[in-house]
């Protein structure tokens, strides 16, 4: 019963923050002006910038800010208790990611869609820019590296969902055509999720699976090669032609997800079995603060959303109050996804018992996301009566697809960064679209394997920097905004808080996280994660500097007036 009480507040606050918090926002901050000729608009090329149905727009956006991140932190983090984590998400949600987000795609659209990285340099001066873009490079670096690698796994451990997760591909390239040819959004949306849904059962019944060694490579390895092989493809083609409709698909099978955990929920009223706050932890179990808020980063607020808005939303927004759709609703959908996984993790649909549960999570790091496809899937058997089996599939294709949809989004991202380097250094070689996708996914695959070996799994050495990377990424969006906003004498308190609150923990943790991958010797990451500090301070100093020196330009010019 707990768990209903749990969904129903966290829907009324989400709902609330959609109605009046994202509304005062988009009016009275950012001022979205229904007039003002988006970049989808004025550079339409049919490739990039493509002007798109709001609701198309927010399937892709949705899909690609959500892999499996909303999943994985929440199913971690609930092991310091489910309070913290259902508080983070929903307050999180409603007033950092909503905000961060629509503002991420408001700044990149009034300046011409480019990333929030490459805008900072009107915004806040060319140093920041150039420091800007290495966060945005390793971040980037860090979710298609481990994505592949996550999903390869995915392929190799349930070769059932590989058939739907390729099939999905195929169903989006027709919709896709379909769509240019003027059909009905509302039938091919239903025709594209049953004909997705029958694959997920025949897939049941057809499993795929690579030879444990060709070519000298496993078959995680071997995956991984094929699967970037298709995001260098994917990253060059049109967005209308498979990025859309293959992120629409997938949205709407996420909200089909959404419904059938969330009214399994309603249906079977089961209790929470996981404490609130637990007060068995192990003895190497970091402090909750700073860790709860970088471990939940997607789902409450991220770094890498900024990235998506500012680099592929902003140039298929077709209206700019769109943005409060695509920006605030996205970001509510993560944190629904997000809020059911922690109910997922915390009931009986897991575990029968508090001793139980802790068995299961007995350090941090345990559960994640088997945690998540074991309780929603015994979670939808309770509530619906579908098989186990059927709804274990169900999940874990969800997951896969999801991965995909965001290394898609992902390594299209990394070539806009080369090509903005190429117009920035006047590098014309970068420009290429070709060449530049080669870089992204050659850096892919070299840390894949070589920090990884044969088998390809490089791109977790550097994981356990994404959480602090990309809360500080987060936080330096919010920056760049809130300079946006005092430049435009706007009230910039909305957008200051929770940059201070992000940045914070995310420094916090970060100088943590360099304590322990010193003393394990992992100097990549000492490098690595001491490049995002200095950075992050550096950023910080220069967009001070800059609102100082606006503050005194705008006092001097009122004496002399």
């Amino acid at each position: 019963m707990q768990s209903v009480a749990i969904v129903i507040l966290g829907i009324i606050g989400m709902l609330l923050g959609w109605f009046l918090y994202s509304k005062f926002i988009a009016e009275k901050i950012y001022r979205l002006d229904p007039n003002f000729t988006t970049p989808a608009e004025e550079f339409n090329d049919g490739r990039d910038f493509v002007p798109t149905n709001k609701i198309v727009l927010w399937g892709h956006h949705f899909t690609s800010v959500a892999g499996a991140a909303p999943i994985v932190g929440p199913a971690i983090a609930v092991y310091w208790g489910w309070v913290p984590a259902v508080l983070w998400v929903v307050f999180g949600t409603i007033f950092f990611a909503g905000v961060h987000d629509t503002g991420a795609l408001w700044a990149s659209t009034r300046h011409k869609g480019k990333s929030i990285g490459a805008l900072s340099q009107s915004v806040i001066g060319s140093r920041t820019r150039s420091l800007f873009m290495v966060v945005i490079f390793l971040v980037l670096l860090m979710v298609n590296a481990v994505f592949g690698v996550v999903i390869a796994n995915a392929f190799v451990n349930q070769p059932n969902s590989v058939f739907p997760a390729w099939m999905a591909i195929v169903v989006a390239l027709i919709i896709g055509q379909l769509l240019r040819r003027n059909f009905s959004l509302i039938p091919l949306c239903i025709v594209g999720i049953l004909v997705l849904y029958i694959t997920v059962y025949a897939g049941s019944y057809i499993p795929i699976s690579l030879p444990e060694n060709l070519f000298g490579l496993t078959a995680n390895a071997n995956w991984i090669i094929i699967l970037f092989i298709y995001a260098a493809i994917a990253s060059l083609l049109p967005v209308w032609m498979l990025l859309q409709p293959r992120d629409f698909i997938n949205g709407m099978q996420l909200l089909v997800g959404l419904l059938l955990l969330y009214g399994a929920v309603f249906l079977s009223m089961p209790d929470i079995t996981a404490p609130a706050f637990n007060t068995q932890k192990a003895i190497d179990t970091p402090s909750i603060i700073p860790l709860l808020f970088v471990t939940i980063a997607c789902g409450a607020v991220s770094g890498f959303h900024g990235i998506v808005a500012s680099g592929t939303s902003s140039k298929q927004l077709a209206k700019e109050p769109d943005a409060r759709f695509v920006g605030y609703l996205g970001a509510i959908g993560e944190g629904s996804l997000a809020l059911i996984t922690i109910v997922a993790v915390s009931g009986v649909a897991l575990a029968a018992t508090p001793e139980e549960w802790h068995e299961i999570y007995s350090h941090l790091g345990d559960g994640s996301v088997a945690a998540f496809i074991t309780g929603g899937a015994n979670l939808i058997e309770k509530g619906w009566g579908l098989p186990v089996e059927f709804s274990s599939t169900i999940l874990a294709v969800m997951v896969v697809l999801f991965a995909g949809t965001t290394m898609d989004s992902g390594v299209r991202l990394q070539r806009y960064i080369i090509q903005e380097w190429g117009d920035i250094y006047d590098l014309q070689v970068l420009k290429n679209g070709s060449l530049a996708t080669f870089i992204a996914v050659g850096c892919c695959l070299l840390l894949a394997f070589g920090a990884g070996g044969s088998s390809g799994s490089g791109g977790m050495i550097i994981w356990p920097l994404f959480g602090s990377t990309n809360q500080i990424l987060a936080s330096l969006t919010l920056l760049v905004i809130s300079v946006m906003l005092i430049k435009m004498h706007r009230p910039a308190i909305y957008t200051m808080v929770p940059m201070v609150f992000v940045l914070v923990m995310a420094f916090f943790a970060g100088l943590i996280k360099l304590k322990e991958y010193y003393l394990d010797g992992n100097y990549l990451l000492v490098f690595l994660d001491a490049i995002v500090l200095i950075v992050s301070v550096l950023v910080m100093l220069e967009a001070f500097a800059v609102v100082s020196k606006f503050k005194r330009d705008l006092a001097n010019a009122k004496i002399l007036s």
